[in-house]
């Protein structure tokens, strides 16, 4: 029990970690961190550019390519080694192609070098190999390398610092010092940016310069852009000789003189316009020039200079070469009648027939020859080639399929398949010949783009899959899910848009405005779905629907009377109806002597002008005795209930003794009690004789 409660409280600590996070992420505080994070970026972009800035009075136009790739290096994600398809993060070695600038892993590049070394060398014979040092490209730019520029240290940018410190306010894998490197092309000035990724801007320095044709006076320029043109004619005589060149002062050599003029050709017959810059050209007339022999002519096309001595003048051998013979050039050589004894196209045999001319005849001797894999003889004629059927089941050297060529001699050609493995992207496959080793990274960009698409980044296929979408700034431009006609503005987002916190401002049935939050869309838990199976079964979270909900009871303040017309308090505007304030009723009851004492209740008006403070038949009827006091002398109490106004003559008899104290008198308490002292004497007295002595 124990194990099971202490696992119960590390599993709602760790949801609630989880939820805390989720609600941080989604929270405004999270668009503040990263406002924050580029406060800090363009700080440390500031830092690192100040130098270059100062030179330039303020000017940072020339540095956009190098912002980009220190963006990129900034970014979460925005740096992919190609080879491994994985983020580069700061506390990571790497290595950075001087061609291209791309990053990469320095343990995949060091991999990467290594198998290219050993596919370009594993043809080689144990003879051959080691004695040529093969390169190895850059697997994004193809640049070469040479077998001892394999990286075996990890290096910043700028190659001064080994292992280089990550520091938040640098630039990741950046030693913090002045870059230094010599810019490209070369012009004696060094980098002034601090470490840095990617190419050295343009060189910032000021020089005095001439134009290219040194006519203007020397001016000072950035030393980036210190050629410059005047724009002026440029003067100088073209190669014909005869003309200047027209085009406005430029670099490098003048192009050819674009006049026509009409020029001879080489043999002096024709005469054409051409290009001035071309004059040298022949004509399609064979020369025709007679030959010192005097009995044939010269067969060469228009030419410069003699024609030559007749080509039939001098000794002359006959068709196999083995005789020679002093003839006139009009006789032509004959045949010697040797045999011919040239070699014939086999290189084995020769010739068998006598001197001739023309070409020998094929080689028709019967050999025994042998099929170019060397598995096989046979006997046929010497000019035809032997080749078996036999397929070559040898490997060809991508160690994959085989040769199958047939009658193949050995030396099989390279694997004609495509490879088509699937690349480290997942999305595309090897275009290349069947090979060995890993494939070449895909070389495939993708763009990811924001939800509204007006913000792109470009990454390497398959990182689209892994990487965050860039942060746009673009408001988000989503019609509002809720009744609301325009929603609150936030950033452009994927998923849902956040809940919506304005006024709901419906109409209620009161009239009033519903003034909560927006409730269209409440998140509202949904217990009792699922039924466990038993005991064993551990509790599931409980769902979530969004749904909308009524508008809550409307809370506007309005003064309400209560029943009796006591007291006037604010109510709620749902609530607000007659009430009882718990005192009582108090209203003066027909008596008039006493008041109601039920607790606060509801009075009938019985006419339009009656008094709001008169009883009611609500209220309670008095069921009390009188209570008025009594005349002087009269003991009795009043027979009539409580009842308004004096109350009558009391009628009732009293019993006394007379004077005397021997008779018993009845008079009326009326009477009695109203008579004076004679009058008293008067009733109390017996009118019998006294008996009392004198």
């Amino acid at each position: 029990l124990s194990s099971l409660k202490k696992f119960d409280e590390i599993k709602k600590a760790n949801q609630a970690a989880a939820k805390k996070l989720v609600e941080d992420q989604l929270s405004s505080s999270s668009e503040d961190d990263d406002e924050d994070a580029e406060v800090k970026q363009g700080k440390i972009l500031d830092k690192t550019f100040n130098i270059y800035t100062s030179q330039t009075d303020g000017d940072a136009s020339e540095l956009e390519r190098t912002r980009q790739y220190m963006n990129e290096a900034f970014q979460s994600g925005a740096m992919t080694c190609l080879i491994c398809i994985a983020s580069v993060k700061r506390n990571q070695a790497v290595w950075s192609c001087c061609g291209c600038f791309c990053i990469f892993h320095l343990v995949c590049i060091q991999k990467w070098a290594k198998d290219s070394l050993f596919l370009v060398s594993s043809p080689l014979t144990d003879d051959d190999f080691g004695k040529k040092d093969y390169p190895w490209p850059c697997p994004k730019c193809r640049f070469e390398y040479k077998r001892s520029e394999t990286p075996s240290r990890y290096y910043c940018y700028c190659g001064k610092v080994e292992n280089p410190t990550v520091d938040p306010w640098l630039v990741p894998h950046s030693c913090g010092q002045i870059c230094e490197r010599e810019f490209k092309p070369s012009c004696g000035h060094k980098c002034l940016l601090l470490c840095h990724p990617g190419p050295c801007p343009p060189c910032p320095k000021m020089v005095t310069t001439t134009c290219h044709c040194k006519k203007a006076k020397p001016v000072p320029r950035r030393c980036s852009a210190k050629e410059w043109s005047c724009h002026l004619p440029c003067g100088r005589t073209l190669l014909c000789g005869q003309h200047a060149c027209e085009n406005p002062c430029h670099a490098g050599d003048c192009q050819p003189c674009p006049r026509v003029s009409k020029q001879r050709c080489i043999c002096g017959r024709q005469t054409a316009e051409r290009l001035c810059a071309s004059p040298q050209w022949q004509c399609d007339q064979v020369c025709g020039k007679c030959l010192p022999c005097g009995n044939h002519t010269c067969e060469q096309v228009c030419h410069a200079g003699p024609c030559g001595d007749c080509p039939r003048s001098g000794k002359r051998s006959c068709p196999c070469g083995k005789t020679k013979f002093t003839l006139p050039c009009t006789e032509d050589v004959p045949t010697c009648g040797d045999s011919c004894d040239k070699v014939l196209e086999c290189g084995i045999h020769k010739c068998s027939q006598r001197c001739h001319r023309g070409p020998c005849e094929i080689c028709r001797q019967e050999v025994e020859k042998q099929c170019r894999c060397g598995k096989h003889t046979k006997r046929m004629p010497c000019h035809k080639p032997y080749l078996c059927e036999t397929k070559c089941t040898k490997i060809r050297d991508c160690q994959k399929h085989q040769c199958r060529r047939k009658c193949c001699s050995g030396n099989c050609p390279p694997c004609d398949q495509v490879c088509g493995r699937t690349l480290g992207c997942r999305n595309h496959k090897c275009p290349s010949g069947c090979h060995r080793g890993s494939c070449n990274p895909c070389p495939e960009t993708v763009d990811v783009k924001c939800n509204c698409g007006k913000t792109v980044i470009n990454v390497p296929c398959g990182r689209e899959r892994t990487i965050r979408p860039p942060k746009c700034k673009q408001l988000c431009s989503r019609p509002p899910t809720c009744h609301h006609s325009t929603q609150e503005k936030h950033y452009c987002h994927f998923g849902r848009c956040p809940p919506c916190r304005q006024p709901c401002q419906k109409t209620l049935t009161c009239g009033h405005l519903c003034p909560v939050s927006c409730h269209d869309e409440a998140l509202v838990k949904q217990a009792g779905l699922h039924q466990s199976a038993g005991p064993w079964e551990q509790p599931s979270e409980p769902a979530f629907i969004q749904t909308a909900l009524p508008c809550p009871p409307c809370e506007v303040p309005i003064p309400v009377e209560c029943l009796g017309q006591h007291e006037v308090s604010p109510l709620p505007c749902h609530s607000a109806h007659p009430y009882s304030c718990k005192r009582f009723c108090g209203r003066l009851l027909d008596c008039q002597n006493h008041t109601c004492m039920k607790e606060c209740h509801h009075v009938t008006k019985l006419n339009s002008t009656a008094d709001g403070k008169k009883v009611g038949p609500e209220c309670s009827q008095c069921e009390e005795e009188c209570t008025k006091p009594r005349p002087a002398g009269c003991p009795h109490r009043c027979v009539l209930p409580c009842h308004p106004g004096d109350c009558p003559s009391c009628l009732q008899m009293i019993k006394i003794k007379c004077h005397c104290k021997l008779s018993v008198l009845y008079i009326e308490c009326l009477k009695l009690t109203c008579a004076d002292l004679k009058e008293k004497e008067l009733l109390i007295s017996c009118k019998n004789q006294c008996p009392k002595e004198v």
